[in-house]
């Protein structure tokens, strides 16, 4: 019997033993979407979950406006230089461009209009603004692109710091808001130089209690496709054709007083509508 009880004591610790010793099998890796904490020993069982890479489909565009006369490249590298002859058959340099583009759209074949980033002055005076980052879109078609050439009525009357820094501000006389554009230089009377002042405003009629009337110039340009990460489009003056078309300006008739002047200031605006093409359109990663 107590040989029997000693064989019965032996298994039992034997088991005891056995059974400790014995490793528990499964997915050991805390990284594992099935990991298990009491496994001991790795059974080749871990599953994990694949990271879901999301595609970046989204395009920063950016304006560059580069400026013309009639094919002649304009910089203020031959600013102060006679190289230019306008529809009237008049001489003339440039010796300030200035002017304002706001209210920038994008819209997409789908009929979705995009709003981009709010206003960019452009001086080639000083080589400032010529490159304007308006925004991100998604990729796609768009059907075409749209801008203010100046501020709307409703933009026209916010205050604007840095604008008023750089002396952009119309005199409250003058109706108050803010310039379209200053366009001035020289052209030629008789052999003699004159100056130009070319400065596009808010326009009022002759009467004392008559509105000031907007006068900024909406430009609509063609769609492209957005296709890279980056997309650089070249928006082209042709300074040429604010004084040809639809109506020649001469410039010994409008050459000084203009932003007082309502038949300049409508002339101005009729003809900005064609101051603007598109250009060379740039993508890349």
């Amino acid at each position: 019997m107590k040989q029997l009880l000693k064989t019965v004591t032996a298994l039992l610790i034997l088991s005891v033993i056995l059974t400790s010793c014995a490793k528990n099998e499964g997915c050991t890796d805390p990284a594992a979407k099935n990991f298990d904490v009491e496994a001991t020993k790795d059974d080749g069982s871990c599953v994990y979950v694949k990271e879901e890479i999301v595609e970046n489909t989204t395009a920063t565009v950016t304006f560059n406006f580069t400026h013309h006369f009639d094919g002649i490249p304009v910089t203020a590298a031959n600013f102060n230089q006679f190289n230019f002859i306008n529809a009237n058959g008049d001489t003339m340099s440039i010796s300030k461009l200035r002017y304002l583009v706001s209210g920038v759209k994008l819209n997409t074949s789908s009929g979705t209009e995009l709003p981009m980033n709010g206003y960019n002055l452009v001086d080639v005076t000083n080589g400032t603004g010529l490159s304007y980052t308006i925004g991100q879109a998604e990729f796609g078609a768009l059907a075409n692109m749209s801008f203010n050439f100046g501020f709307d009525t409703t933009d026209n009357s916010g205050n604007y710091i840095d604008l008023n820094s750089v002396s952009w501000g119309v005199p409250m006389m003058m109706g108050g808001g803010y310039h379209n554009m200053q366009l001035e230089g020289k052209y030629k009377v008789n052999g003699v130089d004159s100056l130009y002042a070319y400065h596009n405003i808010a326009k009022k009629r002759p009467t004392m209690m008559a509105p000031y009337e907007a006068n900024h110039i909406a430009i609509n340009l063609p769609g492209i496709a957005l296709n890279q990460h980056n997309v650089v489009v070249e928006i082209k003056m042709n300074i040429a054709e604010w004084f040809k078309n639809p109506d020649t300006w001469d410039l010994n008739t409008f050459h000084s007083s203009l932003m007082m002047n309502y038949t300049a200031q409508s002339m101005m605006q009729a003809n900005g509508y064609n101051a603007f093409t598109l250009g060379i359109i740039s993508q890349k990663q």
